[in-house]
C-alpha cells in the first residue's frame, strides 16, 4: 500500500533571491493494493512533483510517504536504491539508458539486480519486448536511435518485467498507437490483479477512465494564497 499523509512541498529558487515557490500542503491520500488512482488536475497543479516525491527524487518539507513499511520522506539512499530495485517501479515518459547498452540488457536489468539467474532473465525480457511489438531484430540494438513511440514500450517492458508490489505511471502510453494503448491497458489490469498499488498521470481521458478505479484532483493539494 501507498500512502501519502500531511505531504508539503516547496522549492527555493537560490539564483533569484531565494524566492519560494510553495507547490503541496498537506496531501493525504492511500493507494491500496490492486487499486489505480490517477492523478489528476490542470498543467502546473503539482502531478509530477507529486509523483516524483513518491519516487524519492525530490525532498519533502514535511510529512510522510509511505511505502510497505518504508517512509520515502526520511529514508537513506540506501534504503531508496533497495525500495526501487525490490518494492517500486517507475514508468516516465522518458527512457534514459547508457548508450550502447542492447535493448534485451535494459529491460533485463530489474531482474538481474535481483539475482535472476541469466538466462530466465534474459527470457522474461525477451517475452516482454515480443508482447510490446519491439521487433527481434532491434533487440541487439541501443534504444537510444529508436523512435519515441519504440523507447516508451522499452520503457514499459522494463517497468513490468518485474512485478513491483507498488508502480508509478507518468504518461505510460502518451506516444503509444491504439494497438499498443490497449496492450499497457492489459498489462496494467494485471498488475492490479496480482495486488499492486498504482499512481498514474493519464492525459489521455479515455484511458484513465478505463484503468483508473478512482482520481484524485490535486489542486486540494495547493497552497492556499496568503
Amino acid at each position: 500500500m501507498i500512502r501519502v499523509s500531511n505531504l508539503s512541498k516547496r522549492f527555493v529558487l537560490h539564483n533569484q533571491s531565494n524566492a519560494v515557490i510553495p507547490v503541496l500542503a498537506d496531501a493525504n491520500f492511500n493507494v491500496f493494493p490492486g487499486e489505480c488512482v490517477g492523478l489528476a488536475g490542470p498543467s502546473g497543479s503539482g502531478k509530477s512533483t507529486l509523483m516524483r516525491m513518491i519516487y524519492g527524487n525530490y525532498l519533502a518539507q514535511s510529512g510522510e510517504i509511505l511505502i510497505g513499511n518504508v517512509n520515502v520522506a526520511a529514508a537513506t539512499a540506501r534504503e531508496i536504491i533497495l525500495l526501487r530495485r525490490e518494492t517500486l517501479g517507475y514508468v516516465s515518459q522518458f527512457l534514459r539508458v547508457v548508450p550502447r547498452v542492447p535493448v534485451r540488457d535494459v529491460v533485463a536489468e530489474p531482474l538481474l539486480t535481483l539475482g535472476a539467474l541469466r538466462d530466465e532473465a534474459f527470457e522474461r525480457a525477451e517475452a516482454m519486448l515480443e508482447l510490446l511489438n519491439i521487433p527481434e531484430h532491434l533487440r541487439h540494438l541501443s534504444p537510444t536511435t529508436f523512435s519515441g513511440g519504440e523507447r516508451q514500450r522499452v520503457n514499459i517492458a522494463r517497468g513490468f518485467v518485474h512485478d513491483y508490489p507498488a508502480l508509478l505511471l507518468d504518461e505510460p502510453t502518451a506516444s503509444l498507437d491504439a494497438a499498443n494503448r490497449d496492450i499497457v491497458l492489459d498489462l496494467i489490469e494485471g498488475a492490479k490483479s496480482r495486488g499492486a498499488a498504482i499512481i498514474g498521470i493519464f492525459h489521455d481521458n479515455d484511458f484513465r477512465r478505463q484503468i483508473c478505479d478512482r482520481e484524485i484532483d490535486v489542486t486540494q493539494f495547493m497552497p492556499k494564497a496568503a
